[in-house]
């Protein structure tokens, strides 16, 4: 059974950080594409960054600079650092797992107030 838990959101003020942490189980992790998306109310899921089983790292272009995302295979966990979080940041946070198939988390909250 394949479990992706996200972790680490809430709310903070315009210009604050929140770091977010995905937990995998049930999956070889470190074969895994990994990736967060977000959904802002009324809107579609977008990718906010993927980071590939070999490394390779892809941000939109919105949270360049801002987001880092990170893997630890090791532990099972893909991580996503938000500084210099804005209000268009606001939105649920989606871990996503790929390989033959794809996989989402439950998601988690983040607000950021102006």
């Amino acid at each position: 059974q394949v479990q992706l838990v996200e972790s680490g959101g809430g709310l903070v003020q315009a210009g604050g950080s929140l770091r977010l942490s995905c937990a995998a189980s049930g999956i070889i992790f470190s074969i895994y594409k990994m990736a967060w998306y977000r959904q802002a109310p009324g809107k579609q899921r977008d990718l906010v960054a993927v980071i590939t089983s070999g490394g390779s790292i892809h941000y939109a272009d919105s949270v360049k600079g801002r987001f880092i995302i990170s893997r630890d295979n090791a532990k099972n966990t893909v991580r996503l650092q938000m500084d210099n979080l804005k209000p268009e940041d606001t939105g649920v946070y989606y871990c996503y797992g790929e390989k033959e198939f794809g996989y989402w988390g439950q998601g988690t909250q983040v607000t950021v107030s102006s």
